[in-house]
């Protein structure tokens, strides 16, 4: 049976998650990783599947450890579309979650056009962009960038530390 998404996917390449339950759960490593066409629709699918991993590794909807993270990964997600698009290319993620560091990687092959260094972003203005990496940098417990090494490109990551006692999500306020 396919999946629903499986059509936004090329090439059908998932790499599921894999567990490794030997002890306590700070040492428990989590990996999911997938390929992406590189559009906005790929970019929403990716932070769809981030957040849904991370429900299912104990990091609930709407606590602030699993928005910080679907944040980055929705910021990441959409530079990759907009600034590292290559035609007929696509741009991957992968989520990893050791102890209590979540970490996204999301990269593109677009070696060519690259983010500036942490400590080297300047302020955004009035402008409409320029505002995703500050966003990243404020959530993030470390971020940066390299030169892929399997191909041309680049990876972007982003480190978050998940509270040991993840405190239940908050309530919405509606409106009366």
């Amino acid at each position: 049976m396919r999946h629903h998404w499986s059509r936004y996917v090329t090439g059908g390449t998932v790499v599921p998650m894999m567990s490794s339950l030997g002890g306590p759960t700070d040492h428990l490593v989590t990996d999911f990783a997938m390929r992406f066409t590189s559009t906005p629709r790929g970019a929403r699918l990716a932070r769809r599947l981030v957040g849904v991993r991370l429900e299912e590794w104990g990091i609930p909807y709407g606590t602030d450890a699993h928005d910080d993270i679907v944040l980055i990964t929705a910021e990441l997600t959409a530079n990759a579309v907009r600034h590292g698009h290559v035609a007929g290319r696509d741009f991957n993620v992968r989520l990893t979650l050791a102890g209590r560091t979540a970490r996204i990687e999301v990269s593109d092959t677009r070696g060519e056009r690259v983010p500036p260094r942490p400590g080297e972003l300047g302020e955004p203005g009035l402008s409409d962009g320029g505002r995703g990496l500050l966003l990243v940098s404020r959530l993030a417990s470390a971020w940066d960038w390299h030169v892929r090494g399997e191909g041309p490109g680049k990876v972007v990551w982003a480190e978050c530390e998940v509270a040991a006692d993840l405190e239940r999500p908050r309530a919405h306020q509606g409106r009366m």
